[in-house]
């Protein structure tokens, strides 16, 4: 087997020093507030905006052994909490570059090892006291925010938190952040419109969220856009349009149209119980995910009832994203829906206002398809199943057949988890049958629960028994009444009673910023999901990190002291080289350090607390040496934290941007991103050699790495 062997210098290590050239592309989505980046791909002439790391990842180029790990390791942090990535991926890169100072200074890499690893546990173990019950942190947030009057003076005109009261208002035809849309009368519905669960402007944080004053102290800018409101209902913008959350319309006056609407709910509604400002400081100041949540948890709350403690239903959550409408559009609506081609909607229109029997296939849709775990004969070639030459190939005879089955029993409406056979829909679409495919496996079992169908495999399986009745489809609407026209795509909504099935729907202009939404509403959903399931959670913004960064050097200073204890007193003993040992020790936890430090440095610089890294660095000693003044750091990173201090990495969507809200991270995704990194670093450091085969061997053969390797 030809292969291409390359040794890793002591001095010089490849796989780390290429780790730390992928983690410093993403240095810009850590902490609350991301900057966005551009993923180019030049084959097709088209850029994807993205704050993820995992997108960022699956967009490099990780041909490299270093690189293939670092891929498997944040996809294993994304299967499992769906975040965290970010943190995960600077880390790396920190870490390494740390490793790489250690290597050097000669430090023996078994040392390097033990002692990084001994050092996380030892943080692990000691950031335990900064993590917070879910309820004292609501309870703490509403105390907070009920004594002030910020709420009164900037929102008096409309509040109801549907996370704190889960009393859901529906309105037929206006989705969930028409406060901000165009402006019409509320009581009137357009012909053929859709249910759509109106979000109000809630008590923390509206698709409008007022984030920070600019110029006047009356004056808020819009999040996410460059809208600037004051209480002259005046407005300008200052960045694209084409990043606006708000669709062109009098966004004052419709103010003023909702307070109307909504004139009969309370000032103010605060219950501790429910969780609605846990999920602000969750969000991270993503305002429009935000409310759609606050309409999901709200919908489940009230199906659940007061039987005991909330859960989020992930799996009775699915996203649609529509291309087209300004994202002021997105909203909740009960039902699934999903997008198909333009043919079908002449199908979907002689459907549309009957009841429907619906057929649940958990496999694909044609001929060829065989359930998992189905084996040939072995040492067996079928030439033909049908051997009657005069009816035509198996396919078509499958074709009849299949089609005869579905008219048969009626279908009107077939859900395939998988692939579906084009003739097959070709036909189905001629005898007004309509066929989707790619269908998510919670979105056929939560149909199957309301509808009464049973998931088969195979169309010979079919029973009368196996059918679910009641079902609806009809076209999707957007909030004004009008049908979508997507291009070559077209949003269908299908619904059947008692249904816990909720999509989101998530619209833009940009094509680009499609993924980003979905992205983000989902990081957000599975947040609070984990801190619901978890039952507490850490401090954010950087304050656990600063703990971390605070035990690390007070560990280093400890180690060292002995060593030069012994070091004087037994010089000419056997004992000086214990003593070297504990020195390097020092350099291992300083190096440690310095990655707590990059990471505190980056999260100050992406939040704008601190204008370049020196000033970020300035910073973090500064509160170094006042927690070591105070004699405990983590009683005096709490009283920061909870005073506002530098650890707040969002503004409160009400009030000025000098009094931040809280922001909260989730523990076991935190801790494991923590891990996770330090593992990977331990795993290439302790790489010898790197081993090629395959085509990759002779492309490196004829480049100018060529002297890096041994080519056997």
């Amino acid at each position: 087997l030809a292969m291409a062997f390359r040794e890793v210098t002591a001095r010089r290590h490849v796989g780390l020093e290429q780790l730390s050239a992928f983690a410093l592309a993403g240095r810009t989505l850590l902490g609350p507030m991301k900057s966005c980046k551009f993923v180019v791909d030049e084959s097709i002439n088209q850029s994807v905006l993205t704050c993820s790391a995992v997108r960022l990842i699956e967009s490099l180029d990780l041909s490299s052994a270093a690189g293939q790990l670092l891929n498997e390791t944040i996809q294993a942090q994304n299967k499992e909490f769906k975040t965290g990535m970010s943190s995960l991926l600077f880390l790396v890169g920190a870490w390494s570059s740390a490793v790489l100072e250690c290597l050097q200074q000669n430090v023996p890499v078994s040392v390097i090892g033990s002692v990084m690893a001994e050092g996380l546990n030892s943080c692990c173990e000691k950031v335990q006291c900064l993590q917070l019950s879910i309820h004292d942190v609501n309870k703490e947030l509403c105390s907070s925010s009920s004594g002030t009057s910020i709420f009164e003076t900037q929102t008096s005109y409309i509040r109801s938190n549907s996370l704190v009261n889960p009393q859901m208002c529906f309105q037929e035809g206006i989705s969930i952040s028409e406060e901000a849309a165009i402006p019409r009368n509320v009581h009137s519905r357009p012909e053929g419109s859709t249910s759509c669960l109106v979000s109000t402007l809630s008590d923390f944080g509206s698709v409008a969220s007022l984030v920070k004053p600019v110029d006047d102290e009356n004056q808020s800018v819009i999040s996410g856009s460059g809208v600037i409101i004051s209480n002259c209902n005046k407005r300008k913008l200052s960045h694209s349009r084409y990043f606006s959350t708000l669709a062109k319309s009098n966004f004052s006056s419709q103010l003023g149209h909702w307070e109307g609407y909504l004139s009969g709910q309370s000032a103010y509604l605060c219950d501790c119980n429910g969780f609605g400002h846990l999920a602000m400081a969750l969000s991270h100041g993503n305002a429009t995910s935000l409310k759609l949540l606050q309409n999901i948890v709200a919908y489940q709350q009230q199906r659940a009832g007061c039987g005991g403690p909330f859960q989020l239903n992930i799996r009775e959550i699915v996203t649609c994203c529509l291309l087209g409408l300004p994202e002021s559009y997105s909203c909740v609506c009960p039902g699934f829906i999903t997008l198909v081609s333009p043919e079908q909607t002449s199908v979907i229109k002689h459907l549309q206002d009957k009841p429907l029997g619906i057929l649940l296939m958990d496999g694909d849709l044609t001929e060829q398809y065989r359930h998992l775990g189905f084996n040939r004969p072995h040492n067996v070639r079928t030439i033909s199943e049908q051997p009657s030459l005069q009816e035509g190939t198996s396919g078509d005879v499958w074709l009849r057949n299949a089609l005869d089955i579905l008219i048969h029993f009626e279908v009107n409406l077939i859900l395939v988890k998988g692939n579906i056979c084009e003739k097959l829909m070709e036909r189905c679409m001629a005898n007004n049958i309509l066929v989707i495919g790619s269908v998510n496996p919670h979105v056929l079992r939560a149909f199957g629960e309301a509808s009464g169908a049973q998931v088969v495999s195979y169309l010979s399986q079919l029973r009368t028994c196996y059918l679910g009745h009641g079902v609806h489809v009809q076209v999707w609407r957007a909030c004004d009444g009008r049908a979508m026209e997507l291009r070559e795509l077209v949003p269908i909504r299908i619904d059947v009673q008692g249904i816990p099935l909720l999509t989101a729907v998530l619209t833009t202009t940009v094509t680009a910023k499609l993924q980003l939404i979905e992205d983000q509403f989902w990081t957000f959903v599975y947040r609070l999901h984990h801190a619901l399931d978890e039952g507490r959670v850490f401090l954010g913004g950087g304050a656990v990190e600063l703990l971390c960064l605070s035990h690390t050097q007070k560990l280093a200073e400890q180690s060292l002291k002995p060593a030069r204890t012994n070091a004087e007193k037994e010089f000419h003993s056997p004992s000086w080289l214990a003593a070297s040992l504990t020195e390097c020790k020092s350099v291992v936890l300083q190096a440690l350090a310095s990655g707590w430090t990059q990471y505190l440095s980056a999260v100050l610089c992406n939040t704008a607390k601190a204008a370049s890294g020196f000033e970020a660095r300035s910073l973090i000693e500064c509160h170094l040496k006042k927690a070591t003044d105070c004699g405990s750091p983590s009683a005096y990173i709490l009283k920061e934290f909870r005073r506002g201090g530098v650890f707040q990495g969002v503004s409160d969507p009400f009030t000025d941007p000098a009094k931040g809200f809280s922001v909260y991270d989730n523990v076991a995704a935190k801790l494991e991103a923590w891990r996770r990194a330090l593992d990977l670093v331990l795993l290439v450091l302790q790489t010898d050699a790197e081993i090629i085969t395959g085509p990759e061997r002779n492309r490196l053969l004829n480049s100018h790495m060529s002297s890096e390797f041994v080519f056997l």
